[in-house]
């Protein structure tokens, strides 16, 4: 739930149909205008695509999917088709077929999320497309030959309560708002359960792991409220654990009668580990657990009956931290040092002994990873017959801004680069909604990097890498620290030697859109060339129309200028669209897509406009010899979406 608006439908498009023409127009000339430049770079394009494919194939493909395991069966997905396997065979080609996209006329749709029911009878799917954001959901019947027992259309997440009790959320204009369950006995009906009245909440659904209860997740982005359903009582109505407290967050999990909270309750205000009994839920009943130590972030946390696994970062590092409910004790587990993101994998059984997760860098390749609780030891899972990289070099920077404050970066290059000052550098920027910078392992990644590329990723203030007051200090009237942050990240960069002004370039998709266009207008020199990926680049507009879907929610992130003068021009001094001026920019790429439901092309095409308009002026201006006039291209891809594309469509990208 992040990034920006779309209009209503019935608002998009009238909007549209005024201008018609002239919308018509640019978009062809836009087309136009990729086709000629797309050609000059078809002979480029083919290498780089055949050099992707092959590292994905040596790579991504050798791990395999990601395995849900269950009692003596395994399941798992691949190529669009959901395989059943015993756990000792899954490599011996025994496998049965239980669901096919194509099969069942998805041909176009990605497998997004597989939950089966605790007697394993049923198996819901969530299937998306590439130009929807919005998910089919399909129950199948896993008898003798499994069979399609119900198709529900606009789906965002789904649990077994019981056998053949399904509670699910229903998505509609990007909002999350309402909670039904159906029923697959003899008496099948589906019902409304629990309706979110406010705004600025999304609501989610998920199951503790232990199966006892269901938990009706409600969320800003700032504040939650949870309601739980018993599983063994699924008709019953929801309990709340504890209503919402503006500025509280927590999320629950069970173990032995106790509820397990992760919240932001009580200082310092970041996330810790509580518990109470659950029946006295209440906040004044909540015991501390565990709280990370300073400038710790708590990223994920998975309990067993015995133990939690608490996944943590601290300054681009990561480890484990086990604690034992049996002897009351905390251990500290050490992970690789090139580790930048952990991925859980799915473990319904909250008995087992060993709990599977992925350790991943931008050039790492996904390594399985076991820690067993017996053992107390962590195993490295020997699945890949290909090594791990090893002449890849990962430096951990910090940059000082212009408060002071110590910000973040790390960096990968060649291990056999030389003469680093000389060699192109591309800097990663996102810096909002508290979200960390994606740093799981892209092809891409890997190939610029042994042609020679210094990859550098910059952890300012807006996002989540130092935990929830990082975040708080890059929202709202603190979004200037943020381009601070960036700016202090590649000046520090070129002063180390780590390329120049005239090999830089960056990187941003969606809201990093807003630091990177930006700082395009404050500081061009910096940069010779900027990749945009559906961009945020027009805060100020975006968030005075109140009629979009997400604007209200959002206004906990950029603010709200009706509501408030000072905000607006608060907003009004760092929007990228509203300060672009006749100046030398760098040379600007920008991806958008015809279905973007959060992007709407037309402010995508009123920023270019603007952009090479601003461009052209300066250089009339300095008409000197050898001026330098920046390409600002637009690639308008019909197909793919806001989120994620499949391999296939981000290989074509």
């Amino acid at each position: 739930q992040e990034g920006t608006k779309i209009p209503s439908k019935r608002k998009q498009n009238t909007s549209i149909m005024t201008s018609e023409p002239l919308y018509k127009n640019l978009l062809k000339s836009e087309q136009k205008n990729w086709n000629d430049i797309s050609a000059r770079y078809k002979a480029m394009t083919e290498r780089i695509k055949e050099k992707l494919e092959e590292l994905h194939n040596k790579h991504t493909c050798s791990l395999g999917s990601p395995r849900i395991r269950f009692g003596e069966n395994v399941y798992f997905e691949e190529n669009g088709c959901i395989f059943l396997s015993k756990a000792n065979d899954v490599n011996e080609g025994d496998v049965d077929i239980l669901f096919s996209t194509e099969d069942l006329g998805f041909s176009d749709a990605f497998i997004q999320r597989i939950r089966i029911s605790p007697d394993q009878r049923y198996m819901a799917i969530s299937l998306k497309s590439e130009n929807s954001e919005e998910a089919t959901c399909v129950v199948m019947k896993l008898d003798h030959f499994p069979v399609l027992e119900k198709v529900i259309p606009s789906v965002f997440s789904f649990e077994w309560a019981t056998n053949d009790v399904l509670y699910y959320t229903s998505q509609k204009n990007l909002k999350c708002q309402n909670v039904l369950m159906t029923t697959f006995t003899d008496q099948k009906h589906t019902k409304l359960v629990y309706t979110e009245q406010d705004a600025r909440f999304f609501v989610d659904i998920h199951c503790t792991k232990d199966r006892h209860f269901l938990t009706i997740n409600s969320n800003s982005k700032t504040t939650s409220e949870v309601w739980l359903i018993d599983c063994r009582h699924p008709f019953k109505l929801p309990t709340l654990v504890q209503a919402r407290t503006e500025g509280v967050i927590y999320h629950i999990e069970h173990r032995n009668d106790e509820l397990y909270i992760l919240t932001t309750y009580g200082e310092p205000s970041e996330y810790k580990l509580m518990k109470a009994p659950v029946a006295s839920s209440g906040m004044e009943n909540w015991q501390l657990v565990y709280a990370p130590e300073k400038k710790t972030k708590l990223v994920d946390l998975e309990m067993f009956s015995d133990y939690c696994i608490m996944f943590l970062k601290n300054a681009g590092h990561l480890y484990l931290n086990v604690i034992s409910f049996v002897s009351h004790s905390v251990q500290l587990i050490k992970l690789p040092p090139w580790a930048c993101e952990f991925e859980l994998e799915c473990h319904p059984e909250h008995t087992t002994s060993t709990c599977y997760f992925q350790l991943t860098s931008p050039v790492h390749p996904p390594k399985r990873f076991a820690y067993s609780f017996k053992e107390n030891n962590l195993i490295e899972q020997a699945v890949q017959e290909v090594p791990i990289i090893t002449n890849c070099h990962t430096t951990r920077l910090l940059a000082k801004s212009k408060d002071e404050t110590l910000v973040p970066i790390t960096v990968f290059h060649n291990m056999n680069s030389k003469e680093l000052h000389r060699k192109p550098l591309l800097v990663h920027v996102y810096g909002a909604y508290g979200i960390d910078l994606n740093m799981s392992f892209r092809e891409e990644k890997l190939m610029l990097t042994e042609e020679g590329w210094i990859l550098a990723y910059c952890h300012v203030r807006g996002g989540g890498e130092l935990g929830l007051s990082w975040h708080k200090d890059g929202c709202q009237y603190n979004k200037l620290k943020g381009l601070h942050d960036l700016k202090a990240c590649i000046m520090l960069l070129h002063e180390l030697g780590f390329s120049q002004p005239k090999y830089t370039a960056l990187a941003a998709a969606s809201a990093g859109g807003v630091l990177a266009g930006a700082l395009c207008n404050t500081d061009p020199e910096l940069i010779k060339a900027v990749v945009l990926q559906a961009p945020f680049v027009d805060v100020l507009n975006t968030m005075m129309k109140t009629h979009l879907p997400l604007t209200v929610e959002e206004q906990e992130e950029w603010g709200n200028p009706l509501a408030d003068q000072e905000c607006m021009k608060y907003i009004k001094s760092y929007c990228p669209y509203q300060n672009i001026k006749p100046q030398c920019y760098p040379s600007i790429y920008i991806t958008a897509y015809e279905n973007d439901q959060r992007i709407p092309l037309t402010g995508v095409l009123q920023y270019v406009q603007k952009l090479r308009k601003a461009a052209l002026d300066h250089a009339r201006v300095t008409s000197q010899k050898g001026n330098w006039i920046p390409n600002i291209i637009l690639d308008i891809r019909a197909r793919g979406s806001h989120c994620d594309s499949s391999w296939e469509d981000s290989l074509t990208e």
